[in-house]
């Protein structure tokens, strides 16, 4: 039985924790005398007091967490941080309405890159700067962060710990303690992240825009501080740096914590997830270069491979960064692009979609039951580098993508239901669900979320805790069987 007072006393100090993360944007605020000072200094205040109010008023029911708590508190944590992330927003963009300040607040924090704002070059440097950071503190999840830090948190870290991580093969223990894992993939997450920041400033960005991107581009969101995103610069330097730390982001940073831990990168190329992410990815990019050549979209090949690769990457790791906009290509090319940001990613990556680890096992099904057909009394176990995949697995895999297609129809007929055209709605609640940020059509790459109606935007909310969540954490909650003791 769930103890739904015991949840709020941890939620209490997840709003503590991250009212003193808001002060990374105050810092940037204090040292440009910015007009958006004071919205932080009141956000900052408002959600560390009521932080301390929800842990006070519940500190008698505070005990160790059980099993099914885990997925409560995920989803309490979830839809509660990104209100107190808007609360900057609100007070420092005039005119701004709840319903959209809560979009791009989610949107931060799911590091999907959806977005409501324009005239993002005249927005207050804070303001960028917050929009970014959620990016990074979402990346690989508030919950672990505070698994990491807040040992307090007991068995239960470990249920926490799945439900927050992604992918389908979650249950292998990197370290003896959760909490040692999560210290570790932070550390390894922070050691790359100031790689990024240090190669951003290298290539040409200056500091404040080379934080805010290596934020953005480590937690695989794609917001920018410029409404021309990386064509505000248009250096292939800066697109090689973003595209490299886009590949590394979209790998599993459980797989660079064993690499450390055994000093060695074998362990990388001999995982068959990582090899099929890079393939799929570099084959798409040659396939959609020649296409584009063929059609006379760009006048040379080179041309058509530095626009097609940025491009490519960008979408596929579910990052969202443009330079150009692609949706006036033909329209084989960007719908690929899309199509390969709900798999491409690997479980483990901070990355969105159904990750490239089901796609595997989906497929590896597929040829199995083919088999089956032809032998029916063949033993034929589905096999992923060497090892026999337990039938539990295949089974959680199969009834995952029941559920994200269901998802999918059900948001695209909830779109359509409310007026937008179908290129709109679905690759709208596609973007939103995979994490992806830009669709096509009235949320192309050239223009934003802010055309759709309060009710369009909080489906497409939804669609993003959805897919951060991956699916099955948050609907899980929905079940009778769930909430009987």
């Amino acid at each position: 039985m769930t103890s739904p007072l015991a949840v709020v006393a941890l939620v209490g100090r997840m709003v503590v924790l991250f009212a003193l993360l808001m002060l990374v944007p105050m810092m940037f605020a204090l040292s440009e005398h910015d007009p958006a000072e004071g919205a932080f200094l009141a956000a900052t205040a408002i959600t560390f007091c009521c932080g301390v109010a929800m842990s006070l008023a519940t500190r008698r029911f505070r005990r160790e967490l059980q099993p099914r708590d885990g997925f409560v508190l995920v989803g309490l944590t979830w839809l509660t941080l990104p209100a107190f992330g808007a609360l900057p927003l609100l007070f420092a963009i005039p005119g701004l309405s709840v319903t959209d300040a809560y979009f791009e607040a989610m949107s931060g924090f799911t590091a999907t890159g959806a977005t409501v704002l324009s005239g993002l070059d005249a927005l207050p440097l804070s303001v960028n700067v917050w929009r970014c950071f959620m990016m990074l503190i979402g990346g690989l999840g508030i919950i672990v962060l505070a698994v990491a830090i807040l040992p307090m948190l007991g068995v239960g870290g470990a249920q926490l710990f799945k439900a927050e991580t992604a992918g389908p093969m979650k249950d292998a223990k990197l370290t003896p303690r959760i909490a040692e894992t999560a210290r570790g993939l932070w550390t390894v997450y922070f050691v790359v992240s100031l790689a990024c920041f240090g190669a951003y400033r290298w290539a040409g960005m200056n500091w404040a825009d080379a934080f805010m991107h290596m934020c953005s581009t480590m937690g695989l969101g794609g917001f920018s501080s410029h409404d021309a995103s990386f064509g505000y610069w248009n250096s292939p330097r800066i697109e090689a740096v973003a595209m490299v730390f886009m590949m590394i982001s979209g790998v599993s940073f459980a797989l660079y914590f064993v690499a450390w831990r055994q000093r060695s990168l074998r362990v990388l190329w001999a995982n068959v997830e990582v090899r099929a992410f890079y393939g799929v990815v570099l084959a798409t990019i040659a396939l959609i270069s020649l296409y584009l050549t063929v059609n006379q979209v760009y006048p040379s090949f080179e041309q058509s491979l530095r626009v097609t690769a940025f491009h490519v990457v960008s979408i596929a790791t579910t990052t969202g960064y443009a330079t150009y906009d692609y949706g006036k290509w033909p329209l084989f090319a960007p719908l690929l692009m899309i199509l390969l940001g709900c798999f491409a990613t690997c479980a483990g990556s901070t990355g969105g979609g159904i990750k490239m680890m089901r796609m595997i096992l989906l497929l590896k099904q597929s040829y199995r039951e083919l088999v089956r057909i032809v032998h029916p009394n063949v033993v034929n176990p589905v096999v992923v580098g060497g090892a026999v995949v337990n039938p539990r697995v295949i089974h959680s895999v199969i009834a995952y993508m029941m559920v994200y297609g269901a998802s999918l129809v059900a948001l695209t007929m909830l779109m359509l239901f409310s007026g937008l055209d179908v290129v709109t709605a679905f690759t709208a609640v596609i973007a939103c669900v995979n994490n992806i940020g830009p669709g096509l059509g009235d949320v192309g790459p050239s223009v934003n979320y802010g055309v759709l109606s309060d009710f369009q935007t909080w489906v497409c909310t939804f669609g993003m805790l959805l897919g951060r969540l991956e699916l099955l954490a948050v609907l899980v909650l929905f079940t009778p069987q769930f909430w009987r003791g």
